[in-house]
């Protein structure tokens, strides 16, 4: 599989999937001079990378970027909002904590005049949304596991927290799990998305669980946590762990001789902002977009083919 060549087509060819209704913004911006960026939490590498492809893309453009971190904090988040709209913004990107609660402050900065693109997950209100085929995600990560497995046996679910990209992802992985009679899952336990906490939800998993031979982790830090607590339980030769993302960490555990972990779904952290820009950048033109939803495709990653993937 030629993986470069799939993800950068994904972005010129994303799949529509609702069609948007042309919306009026008699103040719209007529040039995308400032770009505010919302992310959930700095520390998940996921995020950084979606920084680095917004400063890419406004640099591209003459653009400035003002990134700010939520820490999982709708309030935080809400307040950000507010602080963008003080500043001027013409563009807020966001990575939504929570997709029903920011909708009153991204009303308010539609009212102000400014373009919302919301990235990775859907928040509602917004303009548009370009996210990972988070479903696809889900089956793509989870069928190679319990292939992997034989086809059968009992396994874990590391959940997080109630977003809409991280429950399509469960969701993609149990649409699989149907079609495979002699896997069983056995737990399923929401961890915070990062690395200690998913080290501790699979400990208590795998204590009470202890034939587990396969652990779905629905992002790579919680996978990677999953890792640790295998290791430490030292059942490494017993049980495989997939995630998604293909972060560069996940690509590092790929390459560890010995690890547990065998495989993630992609996601393009970066590509996903750079759609946002480029959609507003369109409307900023007075072209209203044409779609609601541009889904990227999420392509599997494992030991076999980790040395032809671009990575973030």
């Amino acid at each position: 599989m030629k993986i470069h060549m799939i993800l950068t087509s994904t972005i010129a060819l994303a799949s529509l999937v609702i069609a948007l209704p042309a919306m009026a913004q008699s103040t719209a911006p007529k040039k995308i001079e400032k770009i505010g960026l919302l992310v959930q939490d700095m520390s998940n590498p996921f995020f950084s990378a979606m920084d680095k492809g917004a400063q890419k893309a406004a640099a591209e453009i003459g653009a400035s970027v003002n990134t700010q971190d939520a820490q999982l904090d709708l309030a935080t988040q809400n307040n950000q909002i507010d602080t963008f709209i003080q500043q001027g913004v013409n563009l807020i990107v966001v990575s939504a904590v929570n997709e029903v609660g920011l909708e009153p402050a991204i009303q308010r900065a539609k009212e102000a005049g400014i373009i919302v693109i919301a990235v990775d997950t859907p928040a509602k209100g917004a303009d548009a949304v370009v996210m990972t085929n988070a479903v696809q995600a889900g089956e793509r990560s989870c069928e190679y596991l319990f292939t992997q497995m034989g086809g059968k046996g009992e396994v874990l679910l590391v959940d997080g927290t109630p977003i809409q990209t991280i429950i399509d992802r469960i969701q993609g992985c149990r649409n699989v799990a149907a079609k495979f009679p002699d896997i069983k899952i056995v737990g399923q336990q929401a961890s915070k998305n990062d690395r200690a906490s998913g080290l501790a939800v699979t400990t208590d998993m795998l204590t009470a669980n202890p034939d587990v031979t396969g652990i779905f982790g629905m992002n790579d830090p919680s996978a990677l946590g999953a890792v640790l607590a295998v290791e430490q339980a030292g059942k490494s030769s017993q049980i495989k762990v997939t995630g998604v993302d293909g972060s560069p960490e996940a690509v590092a555990e790929l390459k560890r001789a010995g690890s547990p972990f065998i495989g993630t779904a992609t996601q393009n952290p970066g590509g996903m902002v750079q759609e946002a820009i480029r959609i507003a950048q369109g409307m900023a033109a007075g072209k209203a977009p044409t779609e609601r939803t541009v889904l990227i495709e999420s392509v599997l990653v494992t030991r076999d083919n980790v040395g032809q993937y671009p990575g973030w």
